[in-house]
């Protein structure tokens, strides 16, 4: 016998519907337990009764903040547990009857019909790469307000400027001297010392971070491995390394660029097949690393005769420079698949040649055979 359980997760308390495989003695069992310590123990305890008759127990869950600590309580005593893809499951958001009873009823339902889509639940250590990754964006957006407050402060006051002049301590120093030389400037001199200090006090919180990362990734096989790619910086390569972690999740480059949100998507219907924008589904930070790997590519002065930059350059020509450097992340998405699935470093003698456009009949070809 197996015992299929809807769990509606949430942050204080959770929604259980238990239901069997047995059509005849169907059990429907709906009870609420409190997200604490008495809570869990109670549901793991129901759990343990189902186990010791020698019954399977499988749990269907939503990705939320908690699943992952719901997900380790449940699985000490054996329960299998799958997590929803709450993308691909739209039956619960768009139902007309939303609630937490219903919710969890719906999830057993398809459960013991082995139609929910399951969405991947990264490791440990993935996890906290993610969260230092997040901390030092939100550190490097506040520097970047701090110093825009402080150009337009100076612009205010008709002193020349330049967006270099910020960028080093040497330089942020040199700024506020001009306005503590100057008699009129004191309350100004004050609110921008004020400032610079801020931006010192993140700045220095950005690279404990990074050192952090570093000795966290120093061993990793997948960031030493991308870090072989000409152009690819560490915060490029941690980002790429934290949302993808498993490559063996993506049974093809296709795949995986279509979980990074690179490839446009496709209505077909009868004879009539459009094609859009990409569809931006998948981690940001995965596709916006992507883009950063295209720009610091192309940074790289030996780059150019790279069959890849010359398709950019070839394409930037009639598409402009934002499709041609999605379409360039797409094909780096693409190699980045078969750099870590054949565990290869990037060897930039493959890419080398010359690139040649293909005619409208070739075009059409490959469009068909996507």
């Amino acid at each position: 016998m197996t015992f299929f359980i809807g769990v509606d997760l949430h942050k204080t308390q959770f929604t259980v519907h238990v239901r069997t495989e047995d059509k005849i003695e169907t059990l429907d069992e709906i009870k609420q337990y409190p997200t604490t310590e008495s809570g869990y123990e109670l549901f793991l305890e129901r759990l343990k009764t189902f186990k010791e008759i020698g019954a399977n127990v499988k749990i269907g869950v939503e990705s939320t903040g908690n699943t992952r600590f719901f997900k380790n309580q449940v699985e000490k005593v054996g329960a299998e547990v799958t997590v929803i893809n709450t993308l691909k499951f739209k039956v619960i958001n768009e139902s007309t009857k939303k609630t937490d009873k219903h919710d969890a009823s719906t999830i057993s339902e398809f459960l013991s019909k082995d139609m929910l889509p399951e969405s991947y639940l990264c490791g440990k250590e993935t996890e906290n790469i993610r969260r230092l990754l997040k901390s030092r964006e939100r550190l490097v957006r506040s520097i970047v307000g701090q110093k825009n407050e402080v150009h337009a402060l100076l612009v205010s006051l008709g002193i020349s400027d330049e967006l270099r002049s910020l960028q080093s301590k040497k330089g942020r120093q040199k700024v506020l001297d001009t306005l503590e030389s100057n008699n009129d400037y004191v309350l100004e001199a004050q609110s921008v010392k004020l400032m610079i200090q801020i931006i010192d006090q993140m700045s220095e919180s950005v690279k404990v971070i990074e050192k952090q990362l570093t000795e966290i990734t120093k061993n990793d096989e997948m960031v030493n491995r991308l870090l072989t790619i000409r152009g690819c910086g560490k915060i490029t390569a941690w980002t790429i390394r934290a949302y993808t972690e498993d490559i063996t999740r993506f049974a093809s480059a296709k795949k995986y660029a279509a979980f990074c949100g690179l490839v446009p998507w496709v209505q077909d219907s009868n004879e009539t097949i459009h094609h859009g924008k990409i569809t931006k589904r998948g981690p940001q930070e995965l596709r916006t690393s992507f883009v950063q790997l295209v720009l610091g590519i192309r940074r790289c002065k030996d780059t150019s005769s790279w069959r890849i930059m010359q398709r950019y350059e070839y394409m930037k020509k009639n598409k402009g420079s934002g499709k041609s450097i999605i379409a360039t992340a797409r094909k780096m998405a693409e190699i980045v698949w078969a750099m870590l699935s054949d565990k290869q470093d990037f060897d930039s003698s493959k890419m080398m040649g010359k690139y040649k456009p293909m005619n409208l009949v070739d075009q059409a070809l490959a469009a068909i055979n996507q």
